[in-house]
Formats: structure tokens, C-alpha cells, sequence
């Protein structure tokens, strides 16, 4: 038997790859310890059992290098496939659901039941422990159910009064259950529905749900996982994507028309949240397998970070 190591597979040039990724992904890793990070998952993403695994994956590597992690999640998706499956309509305005009491019950079961769950599983199976919750639990959210408003016609420009049902806008956060659950070791998983004060729940949007969560907590990180590679130039040219912005910059992208679509309240929200105090938001595909990782570890990133000012240049690794 020889004395002699076992060759590697890849030989020297894959090594010379792995090692210059571990010089990028150390310093970011010593910078994140210790620190907040807010995710927020779309529905599709949960839908992906492939993608939520490795986003499963990339959350739990975070929390076991010290970063304190809280997830907060939608389901928009599972929610209008199950009203199908139900022979209940699902109505939108301006992309937001028009929630009446069929669509309450649906949101419900789908939301704080089915989607929760899951992920719990997802983090559970890479070794976190997981706590889920809605916004009512431990009166994390203070919300009011939406007014009747009047919203113009995108195609006609005539107005007309809209009801929105059981959709709640958030008045206030109380953090302090997640503080709690994350400094003994926990990730929640947030669940999008709240109740007002005298009881009645109300089904309210994600993003808003993860940026009030994110600007409590005094977060350091903010993601937001959808499913394009970030904010692009044009959806046409995969070579488009804009890896830095400030708050102003978006804001122009958007007056501009090149940000379109779903992904206007995507970056209103990470622009909200940087002139909030937290210091980098950021837009990424969480389809793409390790995004986080990939983002928050290594030089070149692979989605759009939004920060209020401009930020130097990451130097180069050798």
C-alpha cells in the first residue's frame, strides 16, 4: 500500500478555486457575527422544495457562524392555488388580494398552517431550532383593517371604491418575543397575518410585515428573496443586473420605468428600509442555489444591494 495522499478530484486549479472563495467568505463571516439579518421568502420560493433547501441551508450556516436570524414569509401563490382547488375567486387590485371571508379562511390555513410548517421543517432538517409565529403572537404586530380607498383604473384612469376586506395595514411592531426566542438560540418564522385590537384577523402584506420586523429589531441585514436575479436595467439581458444602488438611485430607476411591476414594492421597501437605519438591503433569486451565501460572502455578491450612500469598493482577493 502506498504511503502516498490520495489525489484530489479537481486537482490543483479547483483547489486554488475553494481556498480563494474561503479568503473572501472569512472576512465577511468574522464581519457578520454577532449581527441581525431579516429574510423575507416569497411563496414561490417555499413552493421549491429544492430552492427552500438551499435557502434552508444558507440560513442555517448564518446562524451557526453567530448571526441572529429571523425569517418572515408570504404564500401568496399556494394561497391562490388552494382558493382554486376551492372553487373561491381570487381577486386582486393593483396585485394586492382582495381578502373577503372565504379568502380569510384560505390565507389562514395557508399561511400560519401549510407554509409555516413547511419551512419549520426546511430549518429543522439543517439542524435550527425553529419557533413559527404570526403577528399576533406575543402582540408582535399592531395593525388596523384597511379603509375603503379609491384607486384609479391603470387602463381606463376612472376611480373607484375598493374594499379590501380582511387586509390589515400595520400601525406598530413589539419586537421584544423575537428578541427573546433569537438571543436564546432560536430563528423565528414569521408568518404575514396579524389581528387588530379587538381581535379580527387580517391578512397583511409580506414585504411590509418583514421591513417592520427588520426596522425593530435594528437589523444590520435586510433580504429580500423573490425571483429574478435583483433590479435589471432590462429583463431581457441577464448581463443588466444593477449589483449596487443607493436610495436615491432606485428611486430614479423607478420614476425612470426601468423598474417595473412587482418589483417596484420590492425596492420601495428595501429603499424604506435603508432610510430607516438599516445599513444594506438586498434583492436577490432565491431560486438560485446559495444566493445568500453567495451576496453576503464573496466579493463580486449576486444580487442588487441597496445602501442610503454610497459605499467603497470591496478590495480584491488574490
Amino acid at each position: 500500500m502506498s504511503d502516498s495522499p490520495a489525489p484530489r478530484n479537481g486537482g490543483d486549479a479547483e483547489a486554488d478555486l475553494d481556498v480563494n472563495i474561503l479568503r473572501q467568505a472569512l472576512p465577511y463571516m468574522r464581519q457578520h457575527r454577532g449581527k441581525t439579518l431579516v429574510a423575507k421568502l416569497g411563496g414561490h420560493l417555499v413552493k421549491d422544495r429544492v430552492a427552500l433547501d438551499y435557502l434552508a441551508a444558507d440560513l442555517a450556516l448564518l446562524h451557526h457562524i453567530g448571526m441572529r436570524v429571523c425569517v418572515v414569509h408570504g404564500g401568496g401563490p399556494q394561497a391562490t392555488e388552494l382558493q382554486e382547488k376551492l372553487g373561491v375567486e381570487p381577486q386582486f387590485v393593483e396585485g394586492r388580494r382582495v381578502t373577503d371571508d372565504a379568502t380569510l379562511e384560505v390565507v389562514k390555513m395557508v399561511f400560519a398552517g401549510k407554509i409555516n410548517l413547511e419551512m419549520l421543517a426546511a430549518l429543522r432538517g439543517h439542524g435550527l431550532r425553529v419557533v413559527g409565529l404570526t403577528g399576533v403572537s406575543g402582540g408582535l404586530i399592531r395593525a388596523r383593517r384597511r379603509e375603503v380607498r379609491e384607486m384609479k383604473d391603470p387602463v381606463t384612469g376612472a376611480t373607484r371604491s375598493v374594499d379590501f376586506g380582511h387586509v390589515g395595514d400595520i400601525e406598530g411592531v413589539d419586537t421584544s418575543l423575537l428578541r427573546v426566542l433569537m438571543e436564546a438560540g432560536y430563528v423565528p418564522v414569521v408568518a404575514s397575518l396579524g389581528a387588530d385590537e379587538k381581535g379580527s384577523i387580517l391578512n397583511i402584506n409580506a414585504d411590509n410585515v418583514a421591513l417592520e420586523m427588520a426596522v425593530d429589531l435594528k437589523a444590520d441585514k435586510f433580504l429580500n428573496l423573490t425571483q429574478v436575479p435583483g433590479v435589471m436595467r432590462s429583463l431581457s439581458d441577464p448581463d443588466s443586473l444593477v449589483t449596487d444602488l443607493t436610495a436615491e438611485e432606485a428611486e430614479g430607476l423607478v420614476r425612470q420605468g426601468l423598474v417595473k411591476g412587482g418589483m417596484i414594492p420590492k425596492v420601495r421597501t428595501c429603499v424604506e428600509a435603508v432610510k430607516r437605519g438599516i445599513p444594506r438591503a438586498h434583492i436577490l433569486n432565491g431560486l438560485e442555489p446559495h444566493a445568500i451565501l453567495l451576496e453576503l460572502f464573496t466579493v463580486r455578491g449576486t444580487g442588487t444591494m441597496i445602501t442610503l450612500k454610497p459605499e467603497p469598493p470591496a478590495p480584491a482577493v488574490g
